[in-house]
């Protein structure tokens, strides 16, 4: 590996563990402190709706996703994919330091849940350019055979920045005690802003990718790459948003439902719940990388395949473990499931970059991964207080999860196998198409 494709991977893995380090501590507070502080009247006349609430405003930022893939995408397409890493990567870290030193519902009123509902669009905004440009990087400056290794490095920044704000939440919650409640929430929002400055730093190190390099040396007028993208690429926006709505859907219920629900329904001890997610989510780490890895040898659909059917079959049976209320069997539920989950996210960004031509793919991806987003992780943590509101039965959320899982594989099953693809030429792309009739296009 050379010295500039370990700056990529640096650059790409500790960009995305930055951003979703700030996205994570807000699903993961939603569930703990938000209702209480931000909802303050209806907390106090209704916990269960204050709580559908808090995790609803987790899917308010995923509403506009689209619009930051869509903004990004076009500029990435047009000024580069480094560019806009950099200027999202900005973006995220102060909408959530930013939210580290609002008034609450007390000190407001009404002004308060406003303005953390606008941070949270400027970081869902953020987050929809943010993946599509890390997984590009990753991609295009990878070696033919080992773009599922290169491409999973974004990805395992997922569960890196899980692991981090899970464990900052698990320390203060554990050292602070009440006092956590009261004003030290606000800290792991404001820590961003330490972690802003250093992945500012790696990235801006970072060459841009040679795929788009090449892009513009051919390129002899400005094109228009987004309206492209949907006159002759809409089939694989809809199949990239299809194929991404379990792992979402799953992988927001690890992040935000799981541990709120051990607490809050099962009453168990939060700082050992937390502990437990943490320790969980290294399974969604190495399952990731090595997910990737297995791709470039069985190829990206196959290992897509045996994720989504691995969680369909363990989405119900976990839940049984976790309502033993035993903390052992909580973690060995929530660590089972990230087999499926990395196996279903760590080829991702492969088969993703594989299935568009050079000049709109980073507005395919991106908008494709952000109304898969949409339609699978924004509201999951919702639904699941919904399942529980109305049914009383946890394995409800399973089954809405099965459900998914079954979705995403139909979907996944109805590409051809896009590893080996030329990324470095549009056209290629279109050539693969021309070999393969049955290929979605």
């Amino acid at each position: 590996m050379s010295r500039e494709e370990r700056r990529v991977l640096a650059g790409t893995l500790v960009g995305t563990t930055i951003e979703w380090y700030d996205f994570f501590i807000y699903a993961q507070a939603a569930g703990v402190v938000l209702g209480p502080l931000f909802l303050a009247p209806v907390a106090k006349e209704n916990p269960g709706l204050s709580q559908v609430i808090a995790f609803a405003t987790i899917g308010i930022s995923f509403l506009f996703r689209p619009l930051g893939a869509i903004v990004a995408g076009h500029l990435g397409d047009r000024l580069g994919r480094k560019k806009m890493l950099v200027f999202t990567l900005i973006m995220m870290g102060l909408s959530t330091s930013l939210i580290g030193v609002l008034p609450t519902y007390a000190q407001v009123g009404a002004l308060a849940p406003l303005l953390l509902i606008l941070l949270r669009v400027l970081q869902g905004f953020s987050a929809g350019g943010e993946w599509g440009g890390a997984a590009l990087m990753s991609v295009e400056h990878a070696p033919k055979a080992r773009r599922g290794y290169f491409g999973a490095y974004p990805h395992i920044g997922v569960p890196i920045g899980m692991i981090l704000a899970t464990f900052t939440l698990w320390i203060l919650t554990t050292v602070m005690g009440p006092a956590f409640v009261q004003w030290g929430w606000r800290l792991p929002f404001l820590f961003s802003i330490v972690l802003i400055a250093v992945g500012y730093l790696i990235r801006r190190a970072v060459e841009e990718s040679p795929v788009f390099l090449a892009l513009q040396e051919r390129r002899k007028e400005s094109s228009a790459p987004l309206g492209q993208l949907f006159r002759h690429n809409w089939k694989e926006v809809v199949l990239t948003a299809v194929i991404f709505i379990a792992n979402n859907a799953a992988g927001y219920l690890l992040i935000a439902y799981f541990a709120t629900y051990a607490v809050k329904n099962l009453k168990m001890d939060q700082p050992t719940v937390l502990l437990a997610t943490t320790l969980a989510s290294f399974g969604w780490l190495i399952f990731t990388l090595w997910g990737g890895v297995v791709s470039d040898r069985l190829g990206r659909i196959r290992t897509f395949q045996i994720g989504y059917a691995f969680l369909a079959l363990w989405a119900v049976p976990m839940w049984f473990l976790i309502d033993t209320r035993n903390i052992v069997w909580y973690f060995v539920a929530l660590f089972v499931m990230t087999f499926g989950l990395g196996l279903s996210y760590g080829p991702q960004s492969a088969l993703y970059a594989e299935m568009f031509p050079a000049k709109v793919r980073y507005s395919g991806v991106s908008i494709g991964y952000a109304l898969g987003a949409i339609l699978g992780g924004a509201f999951a943590p919702m639904i699941a207080e919904m399942l529980m509101n109305q049914f009383r039965m946890s394995w409800t959320i399973g089954a809405y999860i099965a459900i998914a899982a079954v979705i995403s594989l139909v979907g996944v099953s109805l590409v051809k196998e896009t590893k080996g693809v030329d990324l470095h030429v549009a056209e290629a792309h279109e050539e693969y198409v021309r070999e393969h009739p049955g290929a979605a296009r």
